[in-house]
């Protein structure tokens, strides 16, 4: 929002200056991006001069020797403007005129062997605008010899507030003016809006389909307008320090209405429209041309002002071209409406629009504002342009119209949310100056009436926040907060995510963080038996649904590293994966991890063995290790993301807590991996459930140590065979271990053969060698029962 200092100072003035002004509304929280002069630095040399002659130069064909007088002298100036000409008044800045920025300053000059007194100053030369086309033109009823900067009112500076989507209603002087007067206690000076009677009975019929978008929609029809008369200097100005040119008497009037009281209106060429208005919703398959000249096809879900032969203007947003206003124009409908913020919501961006006009409908505007602002725009083009105005025609619908709001405020609630004990007085003051009126009061709590223009006090919090920044943030007093703590207790049976984290670091791995979302197609191809659950406005394509398994984003990061001459790649990530159930979504807390590459760094021992799955097997197994007293199990598994042949689930107590396995070829072809990738995933809650850990003395008597080969199917699991001997081997058994794992050369293709090592130690005796025997032979005959092993010497 940029607006003019002094026309702020025309509603409410306090006695501070420019500077302690942006400080002040600064600190009520409409923060202040910064301020520039409104015209360029000079001194007192430049006056309303009157061009009396002007003649071709004798030497230069572009040139004019024009005489000038300033009110007391006539001298003579060389100027190349184009529109220079007798009986025009002009800027004329005289001998001695210095202009600071550029430190030039106008001397007596010989031009083509012509003298010349002064210049002819353009705008852009007195830092009004970019203009330079030519010399600026000044009205007849100019003072001659007047300071041209007292003329122009230009001691004033340009302020830009940066405001927060929830104080739209400060998208005008109005509201500015009323923050100001409730800061320094002031009361606001409005300039007087009375209603214009009607001086013809034209009215132009209004019908409004959609009601619950456009719940209040106001226009008149005004006959006999001159738009050839340009707008007065002083509101060409007031539009100018406000970020926006002069175009026509109509489309300023509109503008400076929109500055002045913060609501958008448009004017439509009378003669251009067919039938009646109608405020409706787009068919989806009619286009309009608008006035930057682009032409749309407007979405179903588009709010249009049309007539009976199509649409006029995308509602809220921006006119079409067809129906503006012209010079030719001679009568004009001039309206002016409220529109549902949350169906303006966005709207223009996504046709790749933003304007003054959405900007503003689209935070919100005061629903009661309609009828002043069209009474205003009307009283200010009749002054203008002339002409004359027709009744008001008013479609209203009480059913969709915002409801007025009341708000409760406890009166314990400011000394316990600001820490400060305001007087009753002090706060009804400060909410009644912000245009609140209170409806109750009593012992314990207020009952406010909110305006219509403050549609973002709902609660009472939002009063309390009003009140902290009137008051003044810089009066509340500094208190260190002090609650009550209480150290968290740990239990001593759950494993610490750091604990987990910290071992895959020491085992070589990075943690990475990638965002839930992903992209859907490496999904559907990592977990094709999961349906996605998709994003209604994702950040781009390639992150369209949230993740079912942390693998497609862990994936993601192993592609993206590998492009970037990586080759030895070890990562792994904890966070939630999401999974439809029903109608519900399970988020599931997740630890996963990939490994690619060489099994080590490159040194000195390295032999460029790559890394495989029992390597990273081992790597989880470490992790799994950290839980006391329970066994996980690796079984055969399948699941659609990995190899066939090299995929393991981990149950624990036959309950699946995670699988493990290479990367299934077409995953890895769809990647561009050269060579094979391996992952894990497990359930964070099913493998940090540990158990306390129980002390008891080592034993004083030596351990009874045993091997064992035997020759079984290269199909059997190994695990099931030490299954086998655990359940055979007593409750001494004190380890298991296999030794020796072998296929090849002298044994059947389909055999292998696995030798493993047994101990036994007792607490309070030695075992005999009777006892191990025996054992031993319940072992073999189990083994040879159960898998059909055979002995091996």
């Amino acid at each position: 929002m940029l607006f003019s200092e002094k026309w702020l100072r025309d509603w409410v003035n306090p006695s501070i200056s420019a500077q302690e002004l942006m400080d002040q509304v600064t600190m009520a929280g409409l923060e202040v991006d910064g301020s520039e002069p409104v015209a360029a630095g000079f001194n007192d040399k430049i006056v309303v001069g009157e061009i009396l002659t002007a003649q071709p130069h004798p030497n230069a064909d572009k040139l004019q020797v024009c005489t000038v007088s300033n009110g007391t002298d006539t001298l003579q100036v060389v100027c190349g403007a184009p529109n220079a000409r007798a009986g025009i008044k002009v800027a004329f800045a005289q001998i001695g005129t210095v202009f600071f920025e550029d430190n030039f300053k106008i001397k007596k000059a010989k031009l083509r062997q012509v003298e010349s007194f002064g210049m002819l100053c353009s705008e852009k030369e007195l830092g009004l605008s970019d203009s330079h086309d030519g010399i600026m033109e000044i009205a007849q009823d100019a003072p001659l010899g007047l300071n041209i900067r007292e003329y122009l009112d230009l001691d004033d500076i340009s302020i830009e507030v940066d405001l927060t989507p929830n104080r739209a209603d400060c998208l005008g002087v109005l509201g500015l003016a009323r923050e100001v007067g409730v800061l320094n206690e002031m009361i606001v000076t409005q300039p007087e809006i009375n209603p214009v009677a009607a001086q013809i009975d034209d009215t132009f019929a209004v019908n409004v389909t959609a009601e619950e978008n456009c719940p209040n929609y106001v226009g008149r029809v005004i006959k006999n307008v001159d738009v050839t008369k340009a707008s007065p200097l002083w509101l060409k100005e007031r539009l100018r320090r406000s970020g926006l040119r002069s175009i026509d008497a109509v489309v300023d009037v509109t503008n400076y209405v929109l500055i002045e009281l913060g609501q958008p209106m448009h004017g439509f060429d009378l003669a251009q429209l067919n039938g009646s208005i109608n405020v409706r919703m787009a068919d989806g398959e009619e286009k309009i041309v608008l006035l930057d000249g682009q032409e749309i096809q407007p979405r179903t879900d588009t709010l249009l002002i049309a007539d009976d032969n199509g649409p006029l203007a995308l509602a809220g947003i921006m006119g079409g071209q067809h129906s503006g206003v012209s010079e030719t124009t001679k009568d004009i409908f001039l309206e002016s409406a409220f529109f549902t913020p949350k169906l303006i919501a966005g709207k223009a961006r996504s046709y790749g629009l933003h304007t003054d006009s959405s900007h503003r409908f689209e935070r919100g505007v005061d629903f009661k504002l309609q009828q002043t602002a069209i009474e205003r725009a009307t009283q200010l083009l009749l002054d203008i342009t002339g002409g004359q105005p027709g009744p008001l025609v008013i479609k209203a619908s009480d059913t969709h119209m915002p409801k007025d709001k009341q708000v409760v405020l406890p009166k314990t609630a400011i000394k316990r949310l600001l820490g400060v004990e305001l007087e009753e007085s002090v706060t009804e003051g400060i909410l009644t100056r912000l245009g609140l009126t209170l409806l109750e009061s009593n012992d314990t709590q207020w009952t406010w009436d909110i305006p219509s223009w403050r549609f973002d006090i709902s609660i009472a919090e939002d009063l309390i926040e009003e009140l902290a920044r009137v008051y003044g943030y810089n009066n509340l007093p500094v208190t260190v907060p002090n609650l009550a703590l209480e150290l968290p207790r740990k239990p001593e049976t759950t494993l610490s995510l750091n604990s987990i984290r910290g071992q895959l670091v020491a085992k070589g791995y990075q943690e990475a963080i990638n965002y839930s979302f992903v992209d859907e197609k490496t999904q559907s191809m990592i977990e094709p038996e999961f349906e996605s659950v998709k994003l209604i406005n994702p950040i781009s394509s390639d992150l369209a649904v949230m993740r079912t398994s942390l693998w497609t984003g862990l994936a993601k990061s192993l592609q993206h590293n590998l492009n970037r001459q990586q080759d030895r790649i070890l990562f792994f990530e904890t966070g939630l994966r999401f999974r439809k159930d029903g109608d519900k979504i399970l988020q599931e807390n997740a630890i996963a991890g990939i490994a690619y590459g060489a099994k080590y760094d490159k040194n000195w021992f390295e032999t460029g063995e790559q890394i495989d799955f029992f390597d990273v097997k081992a790597h989880l197994e470490s992790v799994l290790d950290l839980a006391i007293g329970v066994e996980f199990t690796f079984v055969p598994g399948k699941h659609p993301a990995l190899h066939p042949g090299q995929t393991a689930r981990i149950e624990k107590d036959g309950k699946l807590v995670g699988l493990i396995g290479q990367l299934h070829p077409a995953i890895q072809k769809h990647l561009g991996l050269k060579q094979a990738a391996f992952v894990f995933e497990c359930l964070i809650d099913l493998i940090t459930e540990s158990k306390l850990p129980q002390a008891k003395p080592l034993s004083k008597f030596p351990a009874s140590k045993r091997d064992i080969a035997v020759l079984i199917d290269a199909a059997t699991p190994i695990q099931d065979v030490l299954d086998s001997i655990k359940g055979q081997s007593g409750e001494n058994l004190d380890n298991l271990s296999i030794f020796d794992l072998y296929q090849g050369e002298g044994i059947e293709p389909d055999k292998k053969s696995v030798a493993m090592r047994m101990s036994w130690q007792h607490p309070e005796r030695s075992m005999i060698d009777d006892e191990i025997n025996e054992i031993m032979q319940s072992i073999v005959e189990t083994l040879i029962s159960r898998f059909g092993a055979v002995l091996r010497g």
